[in-house]
């Protein structure tokens, strides 16, 4: 083989080399233009249309109407999708919580209580003690704010579910305790309350329990926790009725001198109190004053006029 085949050669080669270069390149070019094509109009698809990952991400901007929209967007499509199901329940009860108009709160709260029930039928054994936990508060809500309140063995019946699946929250026992007293179920109250304490301590809880043991007619141990609620407590509510209740052990225990200090701090802060006039009048009357008694449960009956305990005692009376 001569020079000139010998280049001529070589260039062919080189030539077949750089086609095979720019075949690659061109190749490459296209595959990334697709790729890039397919992810936008697959974020165009997925987040900024009603699907179960736009969902998510709505939820997890704390965005509870557009997760409520969302959800139910894509339950017109796939009606017992279970994802879309827990989500609408979650995010009908937090706006329940939301709303001030009673009747608007009830119907979100039906709302959260059906789609978490038909969830809680198709839920995956990790999901399913938080789905329970949150029917549990729901059913709690819903009997407080609600005219019939039928509901508390409902909301003890999946919080205790919830606990004995495993799942674990700063607040499950405290409600479990407040759906267990509204059921006069004291002992199992003060048992639950107990178990909340050991999560955190606030006056609001301390009152509970005091309120429970003085239920069940343990009124030292009622006084103990009751002592323990802050002088400082800025809730005038938890004040009030942490003094009432102390006034009503001191009478029950007749140290009248500490019961009457009681009734008395509650109307230095609030002189419209109708129950702290009455437990005035208890006083007297155990003292054996009984005009007395009846000119303070005549100013319970003023500001209260159907206070049932100072009707009852002037009936007495007459």
């Amino acid at each position: 083989m001569n020079f000139k085949e010998q280049k001529n050669g070589i260039v062919k080669k080189n030539r077949k080399i750089l086609l095979k270069i720019l075949l690659v390149l061109c190749f490459s070019v296209v595959l990334t233009g697709l790729v890039s094509t397919a992810v936008y109009f697959t974020k165009k698809i997925v987040f900024q249309g009603n699907s179960v990952q736009h969902l998510k991400s709505a939820w997890n901007e704390y965005d509870y109407r557009k997760v409520y929209e969302i959800s139910s967007a894509v339950l017109e499509q796939r009606p017992f999708n279970n994802t879309a199901l827990t989500y609408k329940g979650y995010a009908s009860f937090f706006l329940s919580l939301s709303e001030n108009d009673t009747s608007k709160s009830l119907l979100f709260l039906d709302e959260a209580i059906i789609n978490l029930r038909l969830a809680l039928q198709d839920a995956r054994t990790k999901t399913s003690p938080q789905i329970e936990y949150m029917l549990g508060k729901s059913y709690f809500f819903k009997n407080s704010i609600s005219s019939f309140h039928y509901y508390s063995d409902l909301a003890v019946e999946y919080l205790k579910r919830s606990v004995d699946h495993g799942y674990r929250s700063d607040d499950i026992y405290e409600y479990l305790g407040l759906s267990y007293a509204s059921l006069d179920m004291t002992m199992e109250s003060i048992s639950a309350f107990t178990k909340a304490l050991l999560t955190r301590e606030s006056d609001l809880l301390l009152l509970s329990i005091g309120e429970q043991y003085y239920k069940a007619g343990q009124l030292v141990a009622a006084e103990q926790y009751l002592f323990r609620i802050s002088r400082d407590c800025q809730d005038e509510n938890i004040t009030d009725k942490s003094h009432l209740l102390l006034g009503k052990i001191y009478t029950e225990q007749k140290k009248y001198d500490e019961a009457e200090n009681e009734f008395m701090i509650i109307l230095e802060n609030k002189e419209n109190s109708a129950d702290a006039y009455y437990g005035l009048g208890v006083i007297c009357e155990r003292r054996g004053d009984i005009i007395k008694a009846r000119s303070y449960w005549r100013k319970a009956l003023r500001i209260q006029v159907n206070h049932p305990e100072s009707l009852r005692k002037l009936a007495e009376y007459k």
